[in-house]
């Protein structure tokens, strides 16, 4: 492109104005057309279903391409190595501060490189993160994972902060999603009715389905545990097996009600904090 920078330098003002600025758009346009074929390709790559890896190095592919295009675009340009070696002409100081200033940006490519490598969770998967973040993931980009949590709002977690947290993944190596829940009762329930309570209301759901394997291998609804003793209740807990395409916070809602109408019904405690103000 060095014979195009010569021919419009060499143009009566203010042509040559007006075609350095035809020059910029149509490398913008190039840039921009080259990183949308990129993500046609891994969208073809990805039609049946895209996974973390590919939604990652979709990303990685698509910034390597603009920032090559980009150096060579400008490189091309007369008088653009001059003002290279002006501003990355080895000096310490220069490569420093970019280090410094890159170092969160790299930490999150490489944990993200981690993360799609080994694959502790995939897209579409439900996970729980330590800090009780809970919801479905959307994507991976350079930096963050996207994760749809209640109501359809989205955390944007950097790669490197997800990498380094324990998580509980519901739906690992599995096609449905599955959610833990607990539900309080009281100290003299009979704990047989209370099982059965809660797993009759748990089937009766339209939302769940039998995505739990017995020891025989025999599909069935999971088995509702005795889990701990709290300060005023027995602690229950079931995991609820539900279908991709149904929102968490829909299945649990349902599930709730009725597990709460039925407890009701069976005369089961359901015990809550209150406090008695005596007066003197």
């Amino acid at each position: 492109m060095k014979w195009l920078s010569k021919l419009i330098n060499d143009l009566p003002a203010p042509w040559n104005v007006f075609s350095w600025i035809a020059v910029t758009v149509v490398s913008c346009f190039i840039i921009w057309g080259t990183a949308k074929l990129i993500r046609l390709i891994f969208r073809g790559i990805g039609k049946k279903k895209k996974g973390l890896h590919l939604a990652f190095f979709e990303n990685v592919a698509v910034g390597a391409a603009v920032i090559a295009l980009v150096i060579v675009i400008i490189s091309s340009f007369s008088g653009a190595g001059a003002v290279w070696q002006s501003l990355l002409g080895g000096t310490a100081i220069v490569s420093a501060v970019l280090a410094f200033a890159a170092q969160d940006v790299i930490k999150d490519i490489l944990a993200g490189l981690m993360i799609s490598l080994h694959r502790p969770f995939d897209i579409g998967d439900r996970i729980v993160l330590d800090d009780g973040t809970a919801g479905i993931v959307e994507n991976i980009t350079l930096r963050h994972v996207v994760i749809r949590t209640t109501h359809s709002f989205r955390a944007v977690i950097p790669n490197s902060k997800i990498n380094a947290m324990r998580l509980m993944n519901y739906s690992y190596e599995r096609r449905d999603r599955a959610v833990d829940m607990r539900f309080a009762v009281g100290y003299d329930s009979d704990m047989d009715l209370v099982k059965k309570t809660i797993r009759d209301a748990v089937g009766e759901s339209p939302y769940s389905y039998p995505g739990y394997k017995d020891p025989q291998g025999k599909l069935d609804y999971a088995p509702v545990l005795f889990r701990e003793f709290a300060d005023s209740a027995l602690i229950m807990t079931v995991a609820v097996y539900y279908k991709r395409g149904n929102p968490t916070e829909l299945v649990v809602d349902d599930i709730n009600t009725r597990v709460r109408e039925a407890l009701i019904s069976a005369g089961i405690e359901i015990p809550y904090n209150y406090i008695n103000v005596v007066e003197k």
